[in-house]
This record gives C-alpha cells, sequence and structure tokens, in this order.
C-alpha cells in the first residue's frame, strides 16, 4: 500500500513539474505559500468540501486548485477510487514531496537569496 501511494504521488508530482508554472516562484516562502494554498484547495476540491476564496490570493490559488483537480481527475483513473481520507494522505504526501523538491531540497540559490 505504501509503495502504491509513493508511486501515485510521484505521477501527480510528474504532471505538476511538466505542465504547472506555479512552481517557479523566485523565493523560498513564495513556495512555501503558494504549494500549500493550491495543493490544499485541490485537495479540497478533490474531497468535494468547501473552498475557501475570500482574499485575492485565495481566489489565485483557487483557479490553479481548480485546473489542477480537473487534470488530475482526467488523467488518473484511479483517483475515482479513493475515499476522502486516502485523498488527503496522498495530497499530504504530494504537498511533502513538492515541498521537497521546490525548496527545502531545491539547489536553486535565488530561492534563500536575502537581495533577491
Amino acid at each position: 500500500m505504501e509503495d502504491m501511494m509513493k508511486d501515485r504521488v510521484e505521477q501527480l508530482v510528474d504532471y505538476i513539474m511538466k505542465n504547472c508554472l506555479w512552481q517557479f516562484h523566485s523565493r523560498a516562502w513564495d513556495r512555501e505559500k503558494q504549494n500549500e494554498g493550491i495543493l490544499t484547495k485541490t485537495m479540497q476540491i478533490l474531497c468535494e468540501e468547501p473552498v475557501e476564496k475570500e482574499t485575492p490570493m485565495d481566489k489565485v490559488y483557487w483557479v490553479d486548485a481548480v485546473c489542477l483537480a480537473d487534470a488530475f481527475k482526467k488523467r488518473y483513473s484511479w483517483l475515482a477510487a479513493l475515499d476522502k481520507d486516502e485523498i488527503k494522505l496522498l495530497m499530504q504526501g504530494l504537498k511533502e514531496r513538492m515541498d521537497y523538491l521546490t525548496i527545502t531540497g531545491s539547489l536553486n540559490a535565488e530561492l534563500t537569496d536575502p537581495h533577491y
């Protein structure tokens, strides 16, 4: 089960890395906020939960989340078989992996340059 979850997370990561420009913010704190905002809202959409759209940034993240959730549903038929708890676990794994790849494991020195 754990191997299957890792494989599924990597499928979602692969989609994001190849298709989503939002992953390329130039500062670590921007990447942290966008990963949290977009992936949380994507999880809420996939779980059919209410999505907060109060602030302008909420709306920006929501638009990306709608596109991402639609793409995931179209491309990954296995997603329809997951219950809400499994989707939440999957999306948490995806967020952790994206945080690692785009922030903590990134070799991009601009992310931590205080003058940038």
